[in-house]
């Protein structure tokens, strides 16, 4: 089976532990059956190949979520980047030609797309494998998969088919709806619009074609911010006559929201964290190395990290995005494929971080114009440069580097830095890379 995961969104609707660059689907809050933590995309990893362990996996991301990527699921899977943001229709595209003209896959090939993030058991990715089957046999251009409805919900767009069989051709398509509409679509057996769907590579490039102005997968990387912006269900969903659904009757939610998110969680409480015996139905996710106490808490989530702590009733907390949009914050933790950092404290004219370098990562080799850095080993065994100069590092030892230094620091174990940065202009882009 090939399968493109769409993994795309921003950090808002789980702030404080999403931001930019850590959306929902990085945040580990699940246990996998051996009790470690996974996030959501390490979990629709994980059941994916359960399911089919020959799959073959792409996922079709920006570049703010690639690091993140690499250090969740290693060189496990293809990752496919847009170089800006252009819809799903041209990143569908992109991910369509990268499979085409770097992976080798056959136009007659089958291809699934889905978001990265569902929340289902494994009868879903078998039906994705049925989806994809029927897309294989050719009888329509273009196969969906419709989730049976389990209340009248105004989330989601509904597919209206033309009977009541496990697949059937497609009568016609609804947006979103008020609940009382989403009642009849139900009553004429409606199901919800999940955003899957399977066709034959071939056929997507030909329309790909159409719409876009390219000529194989490196001319639309290199020219795809010229691209034009327009959806997948505009430009092929919604144009298309040739169309049939597969009815899904398993298991599925979209945790969108942290009123959502915590009916997954098989815990109460993640962290640090102790309820009195008079809350109820209350949730508290804690990522500080600070105890959380809660008594009396009705309904409600809590939620606590570097980049801020949320209080919040369930229900409201569907509404958080125009709050969060207001606060003006740089990013306080991300995973890189070198491992992660940790903004500890910022002063006027410094910031300290923790730095977790993973075994054989390392730095790029670089400098700052505005900057000196300090380093302390916290743990593990590793070697810094420092202006060519090569040498062994352990705990507690110290390396100072002065603005224009250049430096980086090799991981042998993993490696905790403290790193200190000071300087009147302390910039992320204040970076300058250099060839090692």
């Amino acid at each position: 089976m090939n399968i493109i995961l769409l993994s795309g969104g921003s950090g808002k609707r789980l702030w404080p532990l999403s931001n930019d660059i850590r959306s929902k689907q990085f945040i580990k809050m699940f246990k996998n059956a051996n009790g470690e933590e996974e996030s959501m995309v390490q979990r629709v990893y994980r059941q994916i190949t359960e399911v089919d362990p020959s799959a073959n996996v792409t996922i079709a991301t920006g570049k703010k979520q690639v690091s993140t990527i690499k250090n969740q699921l290693g060189d496990k899977v293809n990752v496919c980047v847009e170089p800006d943001r252009r819809d799903t229709f041209p990143a569908i595209c992109l991910a369509a030609a990268y499979l085409h003209d770097e992976k080798g896959v056959s136009a007659d090939e089958a291809v699934v797309v889905c978001p990265v993030d569902p929340y289902v058991e494994n009868s879903y990715f078998e039906a994705l494998k049925e989806l994809s089957d029927l897309a294989a046999a050719g009888g329509a251009n273009l196969s969906l998969m419709g989730i049976e409805p389990t209340y009248p919900s105004e989330k989601y767009g509904y597919i209206i088919p033309e009977n009541a069989d496990k697949v059937s051709p497609v009568n016609t398509f609804k947006e979103k709806p008020d609940v009382a509409t989403a009642e009849a679509y139900i009553a004429q057996g409606a199901l919800w619009n999940g955003g899957v769907f399977a066709f034959k590579l071939g056929y997507l490039l030909n329309k790909a074609h159409e719409l876009l102005d390219f000529e194989n997968y490196y001319d639309l990387f290199k020219h795809y911010g010229e691209q034009k912006k327009i959806s997948f269900d505009y430009a092929v969903v919604e144009q298309e006559s040739a169309i049939q659904v597969l009815r899904y009757r398993g298991e599925w939610k979209d945790l969108g929201s942290w009123n959502t998110f915590t009916e997954a969680m098989d815990t109460e409480a993640i962290g640090k964290v102790t309820m009195d015996t008079t809350c109820v139905n209350t949730h508290v996710v804690n990522e500080l190395d600070i105890p959380i106490l809660c008594m009396g808490c009705k309904d409600m989530v809590v939620a606590a990290g570097v980049d801020g702590i949320l209080i919040a009733d369930k229900e409201q907390s569907s509404y958080i995005k125009p709050f969060v949009d207001a606060i003006e914050q740089p990013v306080m933790y991300a995973e890189k494929s070198w491992g992660s950092f940790t903004v500890l404290d910022v002063q006027q004219e410094s910031m300290t971080i923790r730095v977790t370098l993973l075994p054989g990562h390392k730095l790029y080799y670089h400098s700052h114009e505005h900057r000196d850095e300090v380093w302390t080993i916290v743990s593990g065994q590793g070697r810094t440069i420092v202006d060519g100069m090569e040498q062994v590092v352990r705990p507690g030892d110290v390396v100072t580097m002065a603005a224009g230094c250049k430096h980086t620091v090799i991981a042998d174990t993993e490696l905790q830095i403290i790193e200190v940065q000071l300087g009147k202009d302390i910039d992320v882009n204040d970076k300058q890379k250099f060839e090692l």
